[in-house]
């Protein structure tokens, strides 16, 4: 399916988003996650299920100053 994945477009094979983010590299990461603009808390991501055009954003906070 496509979907929006960080503003660019994406063909996935992943149906939720939690593995959407194991599937993205970012397992491993403390980071956030949005569906179509709305915050996925880390516990509900292996509830969400995706869908084609989804907008999805992951972002990880970066230290410095």
């Amino acid at each position: 399916m496509k979907i929006i994945l960080n503003g660019e477009p994406r063909d996935v094979a992943v149906q939720t988003l939690a593995a959407l983010v194991d599937d993205a590299g970012f397992s491993e990461r403390k980071i956030a996650t949005a569906v179509n603009g709305d915050f996925v808390p880390a516990p509900a991501r292996q509830d969400i299920e995706l869908s084609e055009g989804d907008r999805i954003e992951i972002v990880s906070p970066m230290q410095g100053g």
